[in-house]
């Protein structure tokens, strides 16, 4: 017998990454001490807002070239190899937000502290072992009482449970783009009204039994 439980929670954590992206000449150095000072003004103005260090974390560095291509001669010679003029710095830092009321806030502060990108905006639960036993203790309700009820219309007993198989599905509402949350142009940004919603946890089991 299967049965579904459902519950509706609303998110306590939304998580959303920032990157700095810098361009820069022959100079690596120069290039990673730029991007690096814009990283820790962003990470600053974060900490500065209530932001604590645990839910601050560094996703990835990358350094990549980049090249000047050129035209082959018409004549047949030789190609010229295409030469590298400069260097891309990008940095991507992770940010756990536990106060909705500075979410806003913390999205438009990070574009005018260094960040000049901003993704992957989702909320979720925090811990939600709670929600999915609440769940759980629902789906496992009604299949026993399906079973029960089918024992009944048809004549036997239900005897030993055998196995228990289980199925989870979270529901999350994520945002992929810094475009949608009003990051777009060069300008500063104004704080967006962001707004978690709910979420809905869903736990389906489906129970064996022994008849009799």
């Amino acid at each position: 017998m299967q049965g579904e439980g459902k519950v509706v929670a609303v998110p306590d954590v939304a998580r959303f990454t920032f990157s700095t992206i810098t361009q820069g000449g022959l100079d690596i150095a120069a290039l990673q001490a730029e991007n690096t000072s814009k990283v820790n003004k962003a990470i600053a103005f974060v900490k500065s807002n209530g932001v604590d260090a645990k839910d601050i974390r560094t996703e990835s560095f990358n350094l990549e070239p980049r090249y000047q291509y050129f035209s082959c001669p018409r004549t047949g010679g030789p190609c010229p190899p295409p030469e590298i003029v400069g260097y891309t710095a990008r940095q991507t830092v992770s940010i756990k937000v536990r106060d909705f009321a500075k979410i806003g806030a913390l999205l438009s502060g990070v574009v005018e502290n260094g960040a000049n990108s901003v993704s992957q905006l989702s909320f979720t639960i925090d811990d939600p072992f709670a929600v999915e036993n609440e769940a759980r203790a629902e789906a496992i309700a009604k299949a026993q009482e399906k079973a029960k009820a089918v024992a009944r219309a048809a004549g036997f007993r239900i005897g030993r449970l055998i196995s228990v198989d289980e199925g989870y599905t979270p529901i999350f509402r994520t945002f992929d783009k810094a475009e949608a949350l009003g990051f777009g142009g060069a300008a500063p940004a104004a704080a967006p009204s962001i707004e978690p919603g709910s979420q809905e946890v869903m736990v389906t089991v489906t129970l064996r039994y022994e008849i009799q």
